[in-house]
């Protein structure tokens, strides 16, 4: 039956609640199946071993409701669960305009900040129509599908009650261009890797203290990036290209990087990474893990010396934004379906830029800017902002074992 068809048509809910095991789905409908009872709804949870069951069914003739009613109640007894039937009229009420999911990560997820999400959204007009966990580690993270409320104003009222209880909230419009081919584009220092390229570099020069006076000359301001970056390479004037090698094996991917990347693929997305370092150490990078993009400076390197100077265009914060752009259209992906993740001020161009602008373990100023945060140190909780379950991920690990 469509919509209109069962506005009117009076209705019974079934509800089937008490200790989950297997056969009670069937066992219900194998009982309501007496009465020639049209399906019009179903929903099913299970809960640390409990399950509830909901059947939204047409009314059977006036004679045999009783029976039904009667024969639902003695099944339901035989198997020690607890039977509920209501009469109404029609299906569940339509939903409102405007639906969007909205993914919260806890680290924990207590329930005074469940009622201030729960709070916020009634707040802005919306409605939560349904409620599931993605995932109960490394992070708990439960999604609710909103209706009756756009995106754009309950991103911005979640977004602000995030940050006042300490909690990651991400929301996105509803639809199956959530569940399409996507392109999602990092960062790579502190982002997909827990180092500062730079500084290990520097680390082999001796200049490390130099180095870090130059990059906070850039965080005040008295330097822009592209002045920082010159700056800084000077300082490793000299310095043999065996060190390339030294500095790629010091790298340390940066928790749940390899599961976001190998999870994404698998997934049919494209990833790539836009640096303010080095190629000399994002190729190596885009080898190992399978990259589809990979761009950054790169150090010049002369009779086997770094020379302190960089080749080529600089990759500064509008160039994160422009390569974004770039990639975007070389894998065919429309910018509203992208994903960026970045931690510094220099990956706000590009975090505006994409459909989807993650702020990950960021300063204050990029994650107020971006459309969520994630602050955490698990770069694979990227996940769930995406929809995917850990359930999924580990079945598809399972699946390539």
């Amino acid at each position: 039956m469509s919509a209109s068809q069962t506005s009117d048509v009076p209705t019974l809910l079934v509800k089937i609640f008490g200790k989950d095991r297997p056969g009670i789905t069937a066992g219900l409908f194998d009982t309501l199946a007496a009465f020639s009872v049209d399906v019009i709804d179903i929903e099913q949870v299970v809960t640390r071993g409990r399950i509830v069951l909901c059947a939204l069914v047409t009314k059977p003739t006036v004679s045999s409701e009783g029976e039904l009613r009667a024969t639902v109640h003695s099944w339901a007894e035989s198997l020690n669960l607890q039977a509920e039937i209501i009469s109404g009229t029609g299906d569940n009420r339509p939903r409102g305009s405007g639906r969007s999911h909205v993914t919260v990560l806890g680290h924990p997820l207590t329930a005074e900040d469940t009622a201030a999400i729960a709070a916020t959204i009634t707040g802005t007009g919306g409605n939560i129509d349904r409620i599931f966990r993605l995932a109960k580690y490394p992070v708990t993270a439960v999604e609710f599908a909103v209706s009756g409320t756009e995106t754009a104003p309950l991103r911005t009222a979640l977004a602000r009650q995030a940050h006042e209880i300490g909690v990651d909230v991400a929301v996105v419009s509803a639809g199956l261009h959530r569940r399409a081919q996507r392109l999602v584009v990092m960062d790579v220092d502190s982002t997909l890797i827990q180092d500062e390229v730079i500084e290990l570099f520097a680390a082999h020069a001796g200049c490390e203290e130099q180095v870090a006076e130059v990059t906070a000359r850039a965080m005040r301001g008295e330097l822009d990036f592209e002045q920082s970056l010159h700056a800084r390479v000077a300082l490793l004037a000299g310095l043999d290209e065996s060190v390339v090698d030294k500095v790629r094996s010091e790298v340390r991917l940066t928790s749940g990087a390899r599961t976001l990347i190998r999870t994404l693929k698998r997934l049919g997305y494209q990833v790539g990474v836009v640096s303010g370092g080095f190629t000399q150490v994002t190729d190596d990078l885009k080898v190992r893990l399978g990259l589809d993009f990979a761009s950054a400076n790169t150090l010049e390197i002369v009779d086997g010396k770094l020379t302190g100077r960089v080749t080529g265009e600089v990759v500064d914060r509008a160039g994160k934004a422009r390569l974004l752009r770039r990639f975007a259209a070389e894998a065919g992906v429309p910018l509203a379906q992208t994903v960026a993740i970045g931690d510094g001020a220099n990956d706000l161009d590009m975090l505006n830029t994409a459909g989807l602008g993650v702020a990950f373990n960021a300063k204050p100023v990029v994650r107020k800017a971006a459309h969520t945060a994630v602050n955490v140190p698990f770069l694979d909780t990227v996940l769930y902002l995406l929809g995917v379950t850990r359930e999924e991920v580990e079945a598809a690990d399972a699946d390539q074992d």
